[in-house]
């Protein structure tokens, strides 16, 4: 099947300023783990999540369709990068204690992702997904990044995007589904870094390819007038949504 590839080309972007997972989720899912021998970060990207499984698990296989993404992940002796996709690893079957996908199952061919899942997964291991929408700061900031996500990009969203707003609601697979508890990420930023995680959104990308401009240049002004000093520290929220299945049968 063909990789949908959004994110090679802001890769370093993307390993540079998008926001860090709560380590509180992991605590969470390497207790409910039948074991802890391998973890499979499935569409690692830059591997954010891979480097925090990496705590708990004696090895963590990370893979992701992009080599541009998986060339600005962070090294680590307990983690093996593989350029793949999700719906085809080189996993071994009944091998894997734990799959997590971080705000990319809405990338993948459902049906044929979980045969790959229901393959590769000891009994009683577990297949984790989360999703976070935009982010909530300040209010007068807020209004600015819901123009940018609504009125200037809403036309360059692809469908998919829709499976992340509703925090993977509608998804379904064949295993027992967990009750899982909250999370929520969060970070102190200054403007430049917004910025810089801003450009990292796909719709961004698929505008600026379409328009010759970039998106991010149309709010420029009212979003540092919003902000205030450049420099200055802003609190952000990202509520993030987890799914967590029990793979029970053999």
């Amino acid at each position: 099947m063909s990789f949908k590839d959004y994110f090679s080309s802001v890769a370093s972007d993307y390993s540079s300023y998008r926001p860090g997972y709560p380590p509180g989720l992991f605590d969470y899912l390497a207790s409910e783990a039948p074991s802890k021998g391998l973890a499979w970060d499935c569409a690692t990207g830059s591997g954010q999540a891979a480097t925090m499984l990496a705590d708990y698990f004696e090895q963590v296989t990370a893979t992701d369709g992009s080599q541009a993404q998986l060339d600005s992940a962070e090294a680590s002796d307990t983690i093996e990068y593989r350029q793949e996709l999700a719906e085809n690893s080189s996993l071994a079957d009944h091998s894997v204690d734990l799959i997590t996908v971080g705000q990319a199952l809405h990338w993948f061919d459902l049906e044929a992702f979980e045969q790959e899942a229901d393959r590769v997964l000891k009994p009683g291991g577990l297949l984790a997904v989360w999703s976070y929408a935009v982010l909530s700061s300040e209010p007068a900031i807020d209004r600015v990044i819901q123009r940018l996500y609504d009125d200037i990009l809403g036309d360059f969203w692809t469908h998919e995007r829709r499976m992340v707003e509703e925090g993977y609601g509608s998804v379904q697979f064949g295993f027992e589904e967990l009750t899982a508890p909250e999370f929520a990420m969060r970070a102190d930023w200054d403007l430049r870094h917004l910025a810089g995680y801003l450009s990292t959104w796909s719709a961004g990308k698929r505008y600026e390819e379409t328009r010759g401009e970039n998106p991010l240049l149309l709010v420029a002004d009212e979003l540092q007038r919003a902000w205030g000093d450049a420099a200055r520290s802003v609190s952000i929220h990202w509520p993030l949504t987890l799914r967590v299945w029990r793979k029970t049968r053999d």
